[in-house]
């Protein structure tokens, strides 16, 4: 699953759900999969409206080699 799919999937069933937040599968990116998975959490400072902008630095797969899980 991408992380665009996790992001729909965690907004459909609420945004919130820190144990599978924690443990993204091989290949993704775990900063992509904590902020899809713990939306509410980890986007709990933004203003309504305002961008995400580590989540903005990751769009188009542009995501560090250290971030992704092996």
């Amino acid at each position: 699953m991408s992380w665009i799919d996790a992001l729909g999937e965690a907004l459909t069933v609420g945004g919130s759900n820190p144990e599978k937040a924690a443990s993204p599968p091989r290949g993704e990116c775990r900063q992509c999969w904590e902020h899809a998975y713990d939306s509410r959490r980890v986007h709990a400072h933004l203003a309504p409206g305002e961008e995400c902008e580590p989540c903005l630095s990751h769009m188009g797969g542009r995501h560090p080699a250290h971030l992704i899980v092996t």
